[in-house]
């Protein structure tokens, strides 16, 4: 019997650390471990890139407090990073509360060609017509045929909103100021002006 049990016993021997086979295998897990924890480790970064404090307009000379800090997961080149230093240029769409900026809304201000017009309403604004909407603006002439009503400005870009918050106000006479590419800028104060009445339609808000 014992020259039976003495081969099992020598097969069941508990394996040496030197043991090349048992390295191999140890080597083998630890590379594993580490490069899932690298893939995880990427999958993870984020980059600090700048979102709009606020909604931005076209026209806004961007400055340090019209951004936050953002940390996203995002491709380079297409957003501006916390790196850059993107001050004093201008910002040529809408860019939402929020948003991050795309590197392509903004301009050098030699290169934008907009100017903000004011327009003053003879109607109430309709509540959704801020910062950002996008609007049309209506004249209406008296004629021999009756009142005649043109547009004069179609789909522009809402820069700001003077409000009557007067408490005897019907909020008629509001001020609406749009942006105007600048060649156009004459045709339409000449079209205000020769109005009996003007009316500033919201359409919607600014591209994205």
């Amino acid at each position: 019997m014992n020259a039976t049990l003495g081969p099992i016993a020598g097969r069941l021997k508990r394996p040496r650390w030197t043991d090349p086979r048992l390295l191999i295998g140890v080597a083998l897990v630890a590379v594993a471990i580490l490069g899932t924890a690298s893939v995880v480790a990427r999958a993870d970064r984020t980059e600090p890139y700048y979102s709009a404090r606020h909604t931005l307009t076209p026209g806004t000379v961007l400055q340090v407090s019209d951004v936050v800090v953002t940390h996203v997961r995002v491709g380079s080149g297409t957003y501006v990073p916390a790196s850059a230093e993107p001050w004093g240029e201008v910002v040529t769409r809408v860019i939402g509360a929020g948003e991050m900026i795309p590197a392509s809304s903004l301009a050098d201000a030699d290169a934008y060609a907009f100017r903000p017009v004011a327009v003053t309403t003879g109607s109430p604004l309709a509540e959704a017509i801020e910062s950002g909407a996008v609007v049309d603006v209506w004249v209406t002439r008296d004629g021999l045929a009756g009142p005649d009503s043109v547009l004069v400005a179609a789909g522009v870009v809402v820069d700001q909103v003077d409000r009557d918050a007067s408490a005897f106000s019907a909020r008629a006479g509001e001020t609406v100021y749009v942006l105007i590419p600048s060649a156009d800028v004459g045709d339409l104060l000449a079209a205000l002006a020769q109005a009996d009445e003007v009316s500033v339609v919201g359409i919607g808000r600014g591209a994205a």
